[in-house]
């Protein structure tokens, strides 16, 4: 009989683009029993951004409550995130982006963010992208974004319980402990 996995609080879920990331942090919060809340991040601007949501919209299913915020993730994080609530943040990557184009102080925004996740209620999972393993960008804000996400990556990890990374839709425990196959909220 093999021990299940430890409980955690917290989970960073990081990856590339299409990677499973998302549905493998909305399998963890649906695993936990506990009413699921989805924050997002980003906005519909155009009918590519509108059809990409109403596809997570429709992959999540039912029984969710959304709550659209750009910015203030921290706020709803410490607002939301409760015992009986599990709070999915999706994503980090485009939360991130929102406080570039808004020129927002982004260290502590960054650091307001890892200090709601440490204080929260209630379990917490977050999304995030890894930009930093392809070639370096070509303008100057696009390098800023790529380190901005690499700092945001650490720090999110280092706050979080625990992180995995999804490639090829194979999640990858690195924190709390590699040799453990998988989490739980």
């Amino acid at each position: 009989m093999t021990e299940a996995a430890p409980a955690v609080r917290s989970v960073l879920v990081t990856g590339g683009a299409r990677s499973g990331k998302s549905l493998f942090a909305e399998g963890l919060i649906r695993a936990s029993g506990r009413e699921p809340v989805y924050v997002a991040t980003c906005g519909a601007f155009d009918a590519e951004m509108e059809a990409r949501i109403a596809r997570h919209r429709d992959q999540r299913g039912p029984g969710w409550t959304t709550i659209e915020e750009q910015r203030a993730v921290a706020e709803v994080i410490a607002r939301e995130a409760a015992p009986d609530r599990a709070v999915l943040v999706d994503c980090l990557t485009l939360w991130l982006s929102n406080c570039l184009f808004a020129e927002a102080d982004i260290p502590a925004e960054v650091a307001a963010l890892a200090e709601s996740v440490r204080g929260a209620a209630g379990p917490v999972v977050l999304v995030t992208n890894e930009v930093g393993s392809g070639i370096v960008p070509e303008n100057a804000l696009a390098r800023r974004f790529r380190d901005e996400q690499g700092r945001l990556n650490r720090m999110m990890a280092q706050a979080c319980e625990a992180a995995v990374l999804v490639a090829a839709g194979l999640p990858l425990v690195l924190k709390p402990n590699a040799s453990q196959p998988e989490i739980r909220l």
